[in-house]
């Protein structure tokens, strides 16, 4: 990014940036087991630390983030008005459930410019799974960066463990030498941009992105359930793309509907939930992930 896509306007990055929590996921996919199963796994294995809160809670790649943002449209590190969300949460039941819709659930790391400002988030994200990205499993990582030139870029690597990390620090020292001792008219910042040619460009709130999104909603079995989710929907201007009823278990009386949308406003779609969620035939809350296509 700093030099190879020097032609380039950077347009987005979006990446699995941390190798534990891809570990964790790729193992839930694979095998059906729950998030505090494969934790750990990931312990014994040492890709998770005996407290994994920075891994599993996205912190870690919310500040890796920091530094793809800085590199990519030259603003300063704003850690504190990152959208951060983990995967502890995570139910192995949604990974199942996008798989059968042709997604891939993996944390992502996003940061996107626009007229309005940068946007920069970390969260489970539905990914198609005919994208390469999508394809990388394990505790490897790939960042996918997008030039107005160049098109769409993926760099693919390991993520954990000892070695992997060793070369990565070994290479930061290397690359902090070699700037050091270069002529300081011909140095290649470390975030790409001198320090003069910075920009504060405004950092969305959460609620001013647009996405698509997957819903899964517990519903009673009955008539006009459908329609009222879909009329609040519609109310809101959020238009759906597909729609799953499973079948109750037998002898219940509910059963899961998954939604998937186009693309609209977070906050329109804060607005649809909380009204879904008082419906009298919407049994607890409505689960939510962000869908992103990454193709273009």
């Amino acid at each position: 990014m700093r030099e190879g896509l020097a032609a380039n306007r950077i347009e987005w990055i979006a990446g699995i940036i941390n190798g534990t929590t891809n570990f964790i996921l790729s193992e839930m996919r694979e095998k059906g087991l729950t998030f505090a199963d494969v934790l750990k796994e990931a312990q014994r294995l040492g890709y998770a630390e005996a407290d994994p809160t920075f891994d599993v809670e996205g912190i870690d790649a919310a500040h890796k983030l920091m530094i793809l943002a800085g590199i990519g449209f030259g603003i300063p590190m704003q850690f504190d008005k990152a959208f951060v969300q983990g995967i502890s949460t995570l139910d192995a039941l949604d990974i199942r459930y996008a798989e059968e819709l042709g997604y891939r659930v993996k944390l992502l790391g996003i940061t996107k410019r626009s007229d309005k400002g940068v946007e920069l988030r970390v969260h489970p994200t539905l990914i198609p799974e005919k994208r390469l990205i999508a394809n990388v499993n394990g505790a490897m990582n790939a960042v996918l960066v997008k030039g107005d030139a160049v098109g769409p870029t993926l760099y693919y690597g390991a993520g954990a463990g000892a070695e992997p990390t060793a070369s990565a620090v070994i290479a930061d020292i290397v690359d902090v030498t070699r700037t050091h001792s270069a002529d300081a008219l011909q140095r290649v910042p470390h975030l790409a941009f001198q320090p003069d040619q910075l920009v504060d460009l405004p950092i969305l709130p959460i609620s001013e992105i647009s996405s698509a999104y997957y819903l899964r909603l517990r519903a009673l079995d009955k008539a006009g359930v459908l329609a009222d989710v879909t009329r609040i929907l519609g109310d809101r201007d959020i238009s759906i793309d597909a729609m799953i009823q499973k079948e109750p278990q037998e002898g219940e009386d509910q059963a899961d509907i998954i939604i998937l949308t186009h693309v609209t406003v977070e906050k329109n779609m804060d607005a649809a939930i909380a009204a879904i969620e008082g419906l009298s035939a919407i049994v607890g809350k409505v689960t939510r992930l962000h869908m992103e296509e990454l193709s273009r």
